[in-house]
């Protein structure tokens, strides 16, 4: 736990001040930071009176990630090959569908795409690791076979369901425990040489949105994903091949939801690229007035824009044309 936490104020103007720096190494740019500590009234203090090493970690551009570039704004498609997930559950769970999905994201824009065999939404049901494997590496080799040049990920907390997509061809281990749910997780990653995407989430999908309670919400997260890079690191995984994702609506209500959303740059300080995934969830129904998830793409691409101006590296998203049209707009709004 540290004694304080920096925040950069990141700016995008083109006209910016002598000595401003760089956020991850972009065009975004801070030249003060919000210094938070437990129990303090938080304050504003110059960059240049921060640490060093957390200034290195804020300013040092981040190597490519599974082949993307990380100085670019990138979009991880969503393919749920399950019958109950919260937004798109069905459209995707026999093979053909799921193939055929993962085909027209490629073709919308999609950077990478993400497979997942069991649902995560809020009161889930868990689903063993033959079933899991068997909805998510087929729909991986025949990707593969077919000569698919974007990335492809496994979305489990399942060590034997990534094994079975790293053979399959998958080169992201995408686990919504951070590598903690199954005890052969951190070992299997280092030995297939996987990068990984870590998050937090409070208890398991059934009973994480149970009155989650936090000291703060921010700072709470920040402390666990910075504990878990470091037993990643000490399993063997580097940290150039891990991302991290602060969980939203895992285990959090809405207001934990806005606290992180408004606060993500704090976690430039831990060195990776960050992932957000808040595509089409309740919180954006609530305050967008869209009960129904389908609804939620306007919503969810506000969401993602906002974060985007924070210096995040990629959005996990269900609407890739959409997203990707509104990302080359505020690109073109901000160069």
């Amino acid at each position: 736990m540290a004694d304080a936490y920096y925040r950069p104020l990141v700016q995008r103007d083109k006209c910016k001040p002598r000595g401003a720096l760089p956020v991850a190494g972009g065009h975004l740019w801070f030249t003060h930071v919000e210094q938070i500590a437990r129990g303090s009234v938080s304050e504003v203090v110059a960059a240049a009176d921060i640490p060093t090493q957390v200034r290195e970690n804020l300013i040092s551009a981040r190597a490519r990630f599974c082949g993307i570039d990380m100085q670019r704004p990138s979009i991880m498609g969503i393919l749920n090959a399950t019958p109950d997930s919260f937004s798109d559950g069905g459209q995707h769970y026999t093979f053909k569908d799921a193939v055929n999905g993962a085909h027209a994201m490629i073709d919308a824009g999609a950077d990478l795409i993400d497979i997942g065999g069991e649902s995560t939404r809020p009161g889930a049901d868990f689903v063993d690791a033959v079933e899991e494997a068997r909805r998510t590496s087929p729909v991986i080799a025949a990707l593969n076979e077919a000569g698919t040049q974007t990335p492809l990920s496994i979305d489990t907390r399942k060590a034997s369901v990534a094994k079975a997509a790293f053979d399959a061809g998958a080169v992201l281990f995408n686990d919504v425990t951070a590598l903690t749910y199954d005890a052969e997780s951190l070992a299997t990653a280092a030995d297939l040489n996987a990068s990984v995407c870590i998050m937090h989430a409070a208890g398991d999908p059934k009973t994480m949105q149970d009155k989650p309670e936090y000291e703060n919400v921010l700072l709470d997260v920040f402390d666990y994903l910075e504990a878990r890079i470091l037993a990643c690191e000490e399993a063997g995984i580097p940290r150039a091949k891990i991302m991290i994702d602060v969980g939203i609506g895992f285990g959090k209500t809405q207001e934990h939801n806005l606290k992180l959303l408004r606060g993500i740059a704090l976690f430039h300080g831990l060195g990776c690229p960050i992932l957000l995934g808040a595509s089409r969830k309740r919180f954006i129904g609530t305050i967008g007035n869209a009960p129904d998830a389908a609804d939620r793409v306007a919503g969810s691409i506000a969401v993602g824009l906002n974060a985007l101006n924070q210096g995040v590296q990629m959005l996990r998203v269900h609407d890739i044309a959409e997203t990707k049209q509104a990302i080359a707009l505020n690109t073109a709004l901000s160069i």
